[in-house]
């Protein structure tokens, strides 16, 4: 059967999911529309872990060379704390080129057949004629705020501000940097995403922000103060802003439910997840998998849409409880940032856990060193048991 597929948005999500009902189907009739010129983004570099490639791999394997090959890959994350440094191995990590990511996306898309018409923003009072109309236009979704009554759309207002920069300093591992100030801490994620470019994303709280006179400033006075305060790890490359000075707060956005009639909400646009846990982009794509294969499998559009929503809000609570548990701790840092630095970047590995803010944050390190032993011995004892029962049976 041929339908008629409209997609507001043409970030990662509304892209892939137009790759993918064309796989399905060539015939299907499928146009994206993005209301910005083709090439222009916000944003610099967007991380993922393995475990989405290996998918985008069986999804399509097309693009999913394509991403890999453009991606640069980290296997540590170091922390730089009061002129200490400390790494820790982790599972290895990837970055693309926000840019790049999309040119891939927007090429496998057209050689598949998908129209893509850019500079065309819809109206959400005079949407085309479709079977299907799929709302992947972000966090501020003209589409959902038209409807936001039938959606049950909530905004949570995060307490920290931030802001997205780039680099020319091109990290060998995922780089926290925390920097001392007299109104209070501000620190730094920073990732690599191609071979000359970093992503740096600096945030801090409120208070800090005010002292230090960045809610004032122009982006050129912003950027000299955050080029001294990160110094020692850009090591003497510049900061490199976009097109406003705003530090916004950061807002996670949900809806009681996902579709209106045949309106479907798509990544940013159904729900938001806090940028310290770097998986928007993962579930962005991990939605349009989703959809794609309830379409596939029920005839009828109320029951895709229905298990599209059931499914995906039950995958997300693992990712929406992490996020909002990172962003706790970067929120509660006064807590943890007293630690030695190589507990306090045990402690930030572990900002996930519901457990870590009612317990003391030494008593926590200790409780989980612990643990850690105690799981290296039952393995060894698991290892030992078939072993040693077999060694007891020779000498009978």
């Amino acid at each position: 059967m041929c339908v008629k597929v409209v997609c507001v948005g043409g970030g990662p999500a509304g892209l892939y999911l137009a790759i993918l009902l064309k796989r399905q189907s060539p015939s299907h009739d499928i146009t994206v529309h993005e209301r910005n010129p083709e090439g222009s983004t916000y944003g610099w570099g967007v991380t993922y872990w393995r475990a989405l490639l290996d998918r985008l791999h069986t999804y399509d394997p097309e693009s999913a060379r394509a991403i890999e090959e453009s991606s640069v890959r980290w296997h540590q994350g170091v922390a730089h704390v009061r002129g200490q440094v400390t790494r820790q191995p982790g599972d290895p990590g990837h970055g693309i080129g926000r840019h790049r990511l999309l040119e891939i996306l927007a090429e496998r898309a057209r050689s598949l057949g998908v129209r893509l018409e850019f500079e065309d923003e819809i109206a959400p009072g005079s949407l085309p004629e479709a079977d299907l109309v799929v709302a992947a236009d972000g966090i501020h979704s003209a589409l959902r705020t038209r409807h936001g009554d039938d959606f049950g759309t909530q905004l949570a207002e995060g307490r920290n501000h931030y802001v997205w920069l780039g680099t020319t300093r091109v990290f060998d591992s995922f780089t926290f940097a925390f920097a001392e100030t007299e109104h209070g801490w501000v620190w730094c994620y920073g990732y690599p995403f191609d071979g000359a470019n970093s992503t740096c994303v600096i945030e801090c709280a409120p208070e800090t922000l005010t002292g230090l006179g960045l809610d004032a400033m122009d982006e050129g006075g912003q950027l000299g103060v955050l080029e001294k305060l990160f110094a020692d790890i850009l090591d003497g490359h510049a900061l490199i802003g976009g097109s406003s000075a705003a530090w916004p707060t950061f807002r996670t956005l949900t809806n009681r439910t996902w579709h209106h009639g045949n309106l479907v909400l798509l990544g940013d646009a159904a729900h938001t997840t806090h940028y310290s846990i770097g998986a928007g982009t993962t579930l962005a794509l991990e939605d349009a998998m989703c959809l794609a294969d309830v379409l596939r499998r029920h005839g009828a559009l109320p029951q895709a849409l229905a298990a599209y929503e059931r499914q995906r809000k039950a995958e997300l609570l693992s990712a929406q409880s992490a996020a909002r548990l990172s962003a706790r701790w970067y929120e509660s840092l006064p807590r943890y940032i007293d630690l030695p630095p190589h507990r306090m970047f045990a402690l930030l590995g572990q900002r996930h856990s519901p457990l870590l803010p009612y317990v003391p944050p030494q008593l926590y390190y200790g409780l989980d060193k612990a643990a850690g032993r105690l799981e290296v011995l039952r393995r060894i004892k698991r290892w030992l048991g078939p072993r040693a029962a077999r060694a007891l049976h020779v000498r009978s």
